[in-house]
Parts: structure tokens; C-alpha cells; sequence
């Protein structure tokens, strides 16, 4: 499977409990959070739908689902690496006290993956990689779902072409340290990742 993600995601706690089924969704704590994004945007909420459909939005769209432990927020200048989408990353990883944030992008054209790892609103981990460029970006301490992904580079020192698949390596991060599962994967809970309510928002 391709994906295409733009994904920020703050758990309080281990995110196999946190995310279980018959989570309900807070819609003004989601408008809460878009406002503090994008103070100076015209935001509109334009309804409800499910991970699956915003985990790579459209430029003019934000969504954001903000539930008891956790909140999830999927904004496409997330891609742009740049010191705008730093500002959206640290802000969301501050959202909840106490809690881990990750940040997952993949874009299945470039075929690369930046993952930003924080705790308690600390930005502890930052790795960019892509097939073509090797390992552009990577700053901090690896976590323990890495090493695997880093053996061939630390035994040869070559990462051009990149000796593993940065989606496979993404979704990793994410099945460990985001949801306790694989983001397409329905639990024996009944709960799936991509079924996660979210709100959906227009910026002009």
C-alpha cells in the first residue's frame, strides 16, 4: 500500500488504552486547537469524517479530533519541512501537558519520511530520509523501533540509495509510539486507526 500522510498526534498515556473504540470526539476543544494553529486564518468548520479521509488534506484544510487522551491533527503544510510546518509540529506537541507527540509525514511520490518524536513538548527525536537522498535529516537519540531500519547504514555508512523503505520505516514509528497498532489494522477491540472521528476545517 502507498500513503500519503501529514499526521501530528499527542497520547497521554500508553496508546494502546488511549485508543480504544467508543472514543468520543470534543468539537469545540478541536476549534480550540485550530484557532491557536491559525490565529489570523478565517476557519470554517465544514463537518465530521475519519482518518482515513484527512491524512493527506487539501491546502485550504485542516483536520484536527481532540478526544479524552489524545489529539490527532492532519494539515498538509506538515510536508513543507520548513520552519512553518516546525512551528505547527511544536505547537500541537505542546497541546496536551505531559504527553508524547509524534509526527509523521510520508508522501508516496518523493518516497521519504520525516518523523519528529517529543516528549512532554521536547523535541527528542528528528529523522528525514528518502529513497534518492539517503538520510537528510538525523538529530537526537534513535528509538528502540529504529535500530532495525539503521543496520545496514551503521554497518556500511551508505544510505544512498536508502537500504530500506522509508514508508514501512514511518509506519513502524507510528504502530509503536502512535496507535499500539498498525494504522490499518482493526484490534480484536474493534478499534482501527483510520476510523478515528475527526473535525474538518476550511482556511481562508
Amino acid at each position: 500500500m502507498v500513503w500519503s500522510v501529514a499526521l501530528a498526534c499527542v497520547i497521554a498515556g500508553d496508546p494502546a488504552t488511549v485508543f480504544r473504540p467508543g472514543l468520543t470526539p470534543d468539537p469545540a476543544a478541536a476549534a480550540g486547537l485550530a484557532h491557536r494553529l491559525y490565529p489570523a486564518a478565517n476557519l470554517v468548520e465544514t463537518g465530521d469524517t475519519m482518518l482515513d479521509f484527512a491524512l493527506w488534506p487539501y491546502q485550504d484544510e485542516l483536520f484536527v479530533g481532540v478526544y479524552e487522551d489524545a489529539l490527532l491533527v492532519c494539515d498538509r503544510r506538515l510536508f513543507c519541512l520548513d520552519d512553518d510546518a516546525r512551528r505547527v509540529a511544536d505547537t500541537i506537541a505542546a497541546a496536551l501537558p505531559e504527553a508524547n507527540c509524534g509526527v509523521l509525514v510520508l508522501h508516496s511520490v518523493i518516497s521519504g519520511c520525516w518523523w519528529r518524536w517529543y516528549e512532554r513538548g521536547e523535541l527528542l527525536r528528528d529523522v528525514f530520509v528518502t529513497v534518492e537522498d539517503g538520510v537528510v535529516v538525523d538529530q537526537g537519540a534513535r528509538l528502540a523501533a529504529e535500530e532495525p531500519y539503521w543496520k545496514s547504514v551503521d554497518a556500511d555508512g551508505l544510505d544512498v540509495p536508502l537500504p530500506f523503505d522509508p514508508e514501512e520505516f514511518g509506519l513502524e514509528l507510528a504502530r509503536t509510539h502512535l496507535f499500539g497498532r498498525g494504522l490499518a489494522d482493526r484490534g480484536d477491540d474493534g478499534f482501527l486507526p483510520l476510523e478515528l472521528p475527526v473535525r474538518r476545517f476550511k482556511l481562508g
